[in-house]
């Protein structure tokens, strides 16, 4: 593989992780295995489904099996949450609620709610959820310019200590039927040591570094949430016709790409608005009616791979062009993310206009459809809905679960 890891060869990748590994052989046996193993049955020769009003074929890799392994999810799982942990690091989703790191806490806040997926039966459980915010981890013990991260590592290792110590579940598999759901941009390293045999959920899904793999870690989706008591504020934005701005892109200088997207774009054409952070308005108003009224929104990398432009963009109808090396998209297993979205190599930053422009009116209109259309699965409802942002996380690390089962 070339030096960028393209959308199509992360789906090599992909094909390769699921046929070459899986979790480890379970030191005794468990009916959920066997559970789980009919459901990758089901999955794998799924009906092909001719027509469906809520999902749009173009829209995934695989519709039928999307949907039935959807379907075997709402039947089928169950997750056991440890009660271990001490607050406001673990337990405690109502200090994550807003911010662009919000979905580790509205994930932790609907799955400790639910009674639907949720069993306080550890043994009919298929995964087990280590409920910590990775936000909150660094806010209450990292030490300002120290530069290190080991004291959150040790703080996480001796909580996997204390969970492997007073319960056997942890040791059946070595932990790859547990699951963290972290958005901080240190989470692969700080759980890279300790917890990598789990289904690490994670926002900084960067292919080549820090260990992230396909196949068996999620891509989350990293949401900025403004209202906690109304995650839906400002949703929407203006139909095809009326979005006069070709391409925006607006934010703080993070990384080494942003800078240059500025030298080639900012004040060069009046029909690409590349700004640093706009001034501060009530609301954010000035960001958010240029992603509304934009056809294309820059989603250009920061220090890491992720950025909350991604799910920005979908939330206000405005095509998503993401333009970050290695990064894999939210959902990716079984999302068509190329169906809805433009990727554009680092280095083609230059050529930014001549490729958009490029995009004909035709393919554009179809592109800004599909993005209305996918819309469902990256919204958070203060109380979840079929298809919606919470039952797609949790979709992905069933998903990659059932396809990792490795029965005794």
């Amino acid at each position: 593989m070339g030096e960028v890891v393209t959308i199509s060869e992360m789906r090599e990748m992909l094909g390769h992780n699921r046929a070459s590994f899986r979790s480890m052989k379970p030191r005794w046996s468990s009916a959920v295995d066997q559970e789980l193993l009919d459901a990758k049955f089901q999955i794998e020769n799924a009906p092909v489904i001719e027509n469906d009003l809520t999902l749009d074929s173009s829209l995934y890799v695989n519709v039928s099996r999307f949907k039935r392994s959807y379907e075997l999810m709402e039947k089928t799982l169950k997750v056991y949450i440890y009660k271990e942990g001490e607050k406001p690091i673990f337990h405690q989703p109502q200090a994550v609620l807003k911010g662009i790191y919000a979905s580790e806490g509205w994930f932790m806040k609907h799955m400790k709610a639910s009674k639907h997926f949720v069993t306080k039966k550890p043994k009919e459980a298929h995964l087990f959820y280590l409920p910590f915010s990775s936000r909150m981890l660094e806010e209450k013990l990292y030490v300002v310019d120290s530069h290190t991260h080991k004291n959150l590592i040790q703080y996480l290792k001796k909580y996997l200590d204390l969970i492997s110590g007073r319960y056997n579940f942890w040791n059946r598999i070595a932990g790859s039927d547990h699951f963290l759901v972290a958005c901080h941009d240190w989470a692969p390293s700080e759980t890279k040591k300790y917890m990598n045999n789990c289904i690490r959920a994670m926002c900084n899904s960067d292919v080549k570094n820090e260990g992230f793999q396909l196949g068996k870690d999620v891509a989350l989706p990293e949401t900025t949430i403004q209202s906690s008591k109304n995650p839906l504020k400002q949703f929407g934005g203006q139909p095809p016709s009326k979005r006069s701005t070709l391409a925006f892109f607006a934010g703080r200088m993070h990384g080494s790409l942003r800078p240059i997207l500025l030298h080639h774009w900012e004040n060069k054409d009046p029909e690409i608005k590349i700004f640093k952070k706009l001034p501060k308005s009530k609301n954010n108003k000035n960001y958010i009616e240029y992603m509304k009224s934009s056809k294309f929104c820059i989603c250009a990398k920061g220090y890491e791979v992720n950025s909350p432009r991604v799910v920005e963009a979908i939330f206000y109808g405005c095509v998503p062009v993401i333009i970050s090396d290695n990064f894999a998209p939210p959902f990716f297993e079984v999302l068509n993310w190329e169906s809805f979205a433009v990727f554009l190599k680092e280095k083609d930053v230059p050529n930014l206009k001549s490729i958009l422009v490029s995009i004909s009116d035709s393919r554009y209109l179809v592109m800004q459809e599909r993005v209305k259309l996918v819309q469902q699965h990256f919204l958070w409802h203060v109380k979840p809905v079929k298809y919606d942002i919470f039952h797609m996380i949790l979709h992905s690390i069933w998903y990659n679960r059932v396809f990792r089962v490795n029965p005794r």
